[in-house]
C-alpha cells in the first residue's frame, strides 16, 4: 500500500495531510564537495576510530538538515548540507570536530533534508498518508512494514483517504533513532502478497531480504512518484531532520523521492533492502534519499519476508 501524507512541513518524514500530498521525504542534496585536505594524498588516510570520533563530534553540533557517513574509498566523513545550513553552521561542525575537522568533506545539495512517507501502495492514516514498504508475517498474522515517522502515535491505517476500509491497528513503532514501524492486517478481505507495486501494470515479487552494498543497483516504489532506481552510495548513515530528530544507520542513495514515498520500498530484484525514510530534492531533477535497512526492522519484530 501507499506514502503517509499529511500536512506538509519541514523536517523528516514530512508527513502531509490527507488534503495535500505528502512525501515525508528527507531533503538532501550533493553540490560540490570541498576540503582543503581533500586533496592531499600525502597525509595518511584517517583510522576507523578517528572518523567514529568525527560522526560523534558532527552528532554533537546538531545541526539540522544535515547528513553523514564514512567514505571508506577515501577515509573521510562525508556531510551532506542542505540549502538551510548556513556557513556558519558548516564552520560549527568543523569547529566541533576539532583537529580532525580535516576528515570532513562537505557536499551541498539543493533542497531540505525532510521526511517523507510510502511501501509502493498508499496507505492513509487518520491524518497523513504513507506508502507501504513490504508486507511481513509472523506465523498466519500478517503485518506492513513502513516508515517509524508514519506510525508515530501508533494510528490505525486504511487503504483509502475517506477511512472507510480498514487494514488495521499500528503496533509497533520507532523514531527517531530508527525510522521503522509495524502494522498488522485485521481486515481479512485485504490481500497481501509479497511484492512491490511497479506502477506499469506489474510487480515484483520479493522473495528475501537482504543488507544493501555500495554501488548496488536499487529501485524504490513510493505512492507519489511511483518507481525510480539509482545506486547506494553509502552506508551506515546518519540524518538530522532537526527538532531532536536523528536516525542512524541508514542507506544512503542517489535514487530521488519526494514527499509521500515515505515507509516505500528500497529492493533489488526479489531480495527487499530498506524502507524510505527521507532525503532532498525531487524526481525531476534529482536528489538524495535515504533508507531504513529493512532487516534491522525485521528483527526488532521477529517477523519475516513470505
Amino acid at each position: 500500500m501507499r506514502i503517509k501524507h499529511t500536512t506538509p512541513r519541514t523536517g523528516i518524514a514530512g508527513r502531509v495531510k490527507v488534503a495535500a500530498v505528502a512525501s515525508g521525504l528527507v531533503a538532501v542534496s550533493a553540490l560540490a564537495a570541498t576540503n582543503a585536505h581533500a586533496g592531499d594524498s600525502s597525509a595518511a588516510a584517517p583510522s576507523a576510530a578517528r572518523l567514529a570520533a568525527v560522526s560523534t563530534a558532527v552528532e554533537s553540533a546538531d545541526v539540522a538538515g544535515t547528513a553523514w557517513a564514512v567514505d571508506k574509498d577515501t577515509g573521510t566523513l562525508v556531510v551532506t548540507a542542505d540549502s538551510t545550513v548556513s556557513d556558519a553552521a558548516i564552520a560549527k561542525i568543523r569547529r566541533q570536530a576539532g583537529p580532525d575537522a580535516e576528515a570532513i568533506r562537505v557536499e551541498r545539495t539543493p533542497g531540505t533534508l525532510r521526511k517523507l512517507l510510502a511501501g509502493g501502495d498508499a496507505v492513509y492514516a487518520p491524518s497523513w498518508r504513507c506508502s507501504l514498504g513490504f508486507n511481513v508475517r509472523k506465523g498466519t498474522t500478517y503485518y506492513f512494514l513502513t516508515a517509524g515517522h508514519c506510525t508515530e502515535g501508533k494510528p490505525a491505517y486504511y487503504t483509502n483517504s475517506s477511512h472507510t476500509t480498514s487494514i488495521g491497528p499500528t503496533t509497533g513503532t520507532s523514531f527517531p533513532g530508527n525510522d521503522y514501524g509495524i502494522v498488522q492486517y485485521t481486515n481479512g478481505s485485504i490481500a497481501h502478497p509479497s511484492q512491490v507495486n511497479l506502477y506499469n501494470g506489474s510487480s515484483q515479487r520479493i522473495t528475501t531480504a537482504a543488507n544493501a552494498t555500495v554501488g548496488q543497483s536499487v529501485q524504490r516504489s513510493g505512492s507519489t512518484t511511483k518507481v525510480h532506481g539509482g545506486k547506494v552510495t553509502g552506508l551506515n548513515a546518519t540524518v538530522n531532520y532537526g527538532n531532536g530528530q536523528v536516525v542512524r544507520g541508514l542507506i544512503k542513495t542517489n535514487v530521488c523521492a519526494e514527499p509521500g514515498d515515505s515507509g516505500g520500498a528500497l529492493f533489488a530484484g526479489s531480495a527487499a533492502l530498506g524502507l524510505t525514510s527521507g532525503g532532498s530534492g525531487n524526481c525531476r531533477s534529482g536528489g538524495t534519499t535515504f533508507f531504513q535497512p529493512v532487516t534491522a526492522a525485521l528483527s526488532a519484530y521477529g517477523v519475516s519476508i513470505f
